[in-house]
């Protein structure tokens, strides 16, 4: 699978996100998981201290005993675990990163990402507390999540000289929410920093699973959770099936033209998808092999003139 980079690292341009391990799959079931999506070439795993109640990096790191050394780990600290754990001062993030070392059972962790903004700790102090973990080696390259533009721009300039500096950051961004390619990409691509977006299946609305004039399948995220379900209106399902024909008279399926899309832009570096079983791993890997023209570019763009609803995280 082609690779492209975050920093120092070198990941494939579909990476597994962790979120459901834990909370929707067990430990065996997640050992599974993992283990398909390395044997299609995933190498890049993103999870968070959050996910599963902390039991995904749990599983994780059980999954990846005698493999770690084949994978990418990103996981993430900021949002609220508990009443004592949140945040991102520097005395958290300690705690923090030593906690998800034991969980994943490995003695560092490749990408660690702030996950989202913490108004309450000055962000000079975080990335000072970042630059210590990475200088000790508990940490490869650093990154955030769920940051604006004007935010990006405020790290950069808290940044000591020679200390290590964000990376990455992992927005959401898909064919049915466009919000980054106002400011946040096009900042990105002046820094050299890697964009990773989340939610690149619009919380499965672009799996092909949901089609106009048919009961959504249950079990699902959009058909169990009502923020979701929301997505579900008749604008949505009128844009999926234009785009379910778009990629299918080309050879495709509309989860193909949603990887291929967003892998389209050279800014992005992988495209973070969970999967619950071992097809779905096999869907996804084959997601990125579309090279989309300018001509299909610019005719998904005339699709999506008059873009669909979309619920942000």
């Amino acid at each position: 699978m082609e690779k492209r980079r975050i920093g120092s690292l070198q990941v494939s341009v579909v990476g597994l996100g962790c979120n459901n391990f834990g909370w929707r799959l067990d430990a065996e079931a997640t050992a599974k998981v993992v283990h398909a999506a390395l044997d299609a070439g995933v190498n890049f795993l993103d999870t968070a201290d959050i996910y599963g109640g902390t039991k995904s990096e749990e599983y994780l790191g059980r999954a990846l005993r005698g493999r770690r050394e084949q994978v990418v780990i990103a996981t993430k600290f900021g949002m609220k675990v508990d009443e004592q754990r949140h945040g991102a001062k520097p005395a958290y993030i300690r705690q923090a990163v030593e906690d998800s070392l034991h969980r994943l059972n490995t003695d560092h962790i490749d990408l660690y990402q702030l996950h989202q903004p913490d108004p309450d700790t000055p962000i000079a102090d975080t990335l000072a507390t970042l630059d210590e973990l990475v200088k000790a080696g508990k940490v490869r390259e650093i990154g955030c999540s769920n940051f604006s533009a004007q935010q990006i721009r405020e790290a950069e300039a808290a940044v000591r000289p020679g200390a290590a500096h964000f990376v990455s950051v992992q927005n959401e961004y898909s064919l049915f929410y466009r919000e980054p390619e106002r400011e946040v990409l096009p900042e990105c691509e002046r820094r050299g920093w890697a964009f990773l977006p989340y939610f690149p299946l619009a919380n499965g609305l672009l799996t092909g699973k949901y089609r106009a004039g048919r009961p959504a399948p249950q079990g699902t995220r959009i058909s169990s959770q009502e923020r979701f379900g929301k997505l579900l209106n008749d604008r949505n399902l009128e844009m999926v099936e234009t785009l379910t024909g778009f990629a299918e008279s080309r050879g495709h399926t509309i989860l193909e033209l949603a990887f291929s899309w967003l892998l389209a832009h050279p800014v992005v570096a992988s495209v973070i998808a969970g999967a619950t079983s071992a097809q779905q791993i096999s869907s996804n890997a084959r997601g990125a092999g579309w090279k989309l023209t300018s001509a299909d570019l610019a005719e998904v763009d005339r699709i999506l003139q008059q873009p669909a609803l979309s619920e942000a995280s």
